[in-house]
């Protein structure tokens, strides 16, 4: 009671593939398949950005640290 049974399922799918046939499930198939791989295509190429974002801060950072500390030198040597 309640739940479908593997001969209501089967029943069923025999019903689909008479009304649309096997070549057009197979492209409708094909094409969520697309669909998905292109999902996840965009979502990785929008990983990327944040991450080369991230790794030119710590560049700009590290090069304002080291003018910095050649600042620092070059001020020492004028004192001395």
């Amino acid at each position: 009671m309640g739940g479908i049974s593997i001969w209501q399922l089967v029943i069923i799918a025999v019903i689909v593939i008479l009304l649309f046939g096997t070549k057009k499930l197979r492209g409708i198939g094909g094409d969520l398949g697309g669909a998905i791989k292109g999902f996840k295509k965009a979502l990785k190429e929008e990983e990327k950005p944040a991450e080369k974002t991230e790794q030119k801060l710590e560049s700009q950072q590290d090069a304002t640290f080291k003018s910095e500390q050649t600042t620092e030198k070059t001020k020492e040597k004028d004192q001395a």
